[in-house]
């Protein structure tokens, strides 16, 4: 009886082997016939995203093109009349402090980086990536700090940016990016950097956790303009109610 209970177990197993190779067989064979098709799909993807990148920047040409001949008009006009004037200047301050033009000015910048990987083949995260609050307590700090204008890795810091992990890689701005941090600001370079250096502060809570942090004054920094989209589906002026 053990012998043919024995036979009996192994024809089972048998048949469950079968069965979970055929399946796997059938899921590869239907998943496009194989890994020739999904690269053909990914070449076709980078293609499309070359094209698309291409048809952004040329937008992003174009209308740095119009905004520049839009200013010159604005120059002109504000030469002629002192209300178009005073205008033209409450219109370039709103937009500067919405992020939505190029600036420059004094301030601080601050890398953020992972630790060297101390054994090889250990396993592969960003350390900054899963604690990337730290992130929202510099730019806070720094904001706290009297800075007009942050950008961390060229992505401008407005309003509306949202920072949040994804992966092994942090977005901001809806993109995708990756250490080291390098964090601008624009403003008082003394009182910022105390402000984040200071005894137990967010850099020496990033340092005991083990990460690289290093800050530097300088004269001149040259922060981005955003260049996302900004839609209100639910704030409306008072005025238009």
């Amino acid at each position: 009886m053990a012998k043919y209970k024995g036979i009996a177990v192994a024809a089972v197993l048998t048949f469950l082997i079968g069965f979970i190779i055929s399946i796997q067989i059938s899921t590869t064979e239907g998943d496009d016939q194989g890994a020739l098709v999904p690269l053909a799909k990914i070449k076709g993807y980078e293609a499309q995203l070359k094209e698309a990148t291409e048809e952004k920047e040329a937008a992003l040409s174009r209308l740095g093109e119009l905004e520049d001949r839009m200013a010159e008009i604005e120059k002109s006009k504000a030469g002629e009349n002192s209300s178009v004037k005073s205008m033209v200047e409450e219109n370039e301050k709103n937009k500067m402090l919405a992020g939505l033009v190029d600036v420059y000015g004094p301030g601080l910048v601050v890398e953020i980086k992972d630790p060297p990987a101390k054994v090889e083949g250990a396993e592969d995260f960003s350390l900054i990536a899963y604690n990337y609050e730290y992130l929202l307590n510099v730019v806070n700090k720094l904001k706290e700090a009297g800075a007009e204008a942050i950008s961390i890795n060229g992505e401008r810091i407005v309003q509306t940016t949202e920072i949040s992990l994804a992966g092994d890689n942090i977005n901001i701005n809806g993109k995708a990016t990756a250490q080291p941090y390098t964090i601008n600001a624009i403003g008082p370079g003394d009182t910022m950097d105390a402000a984040i250096t200071i005894r137990a502060g967010v850099v020496e809570t990033m340092k005991n956790q083990g990460l690289i942090v290093t800050t530097k004054k300088k004269d001149r920094i040259e922060i981005p303009r955003y260049t996302g989209v900004i839609n209100f589906k639910y704030a409306k002026p008072v005025k238009d109610e």
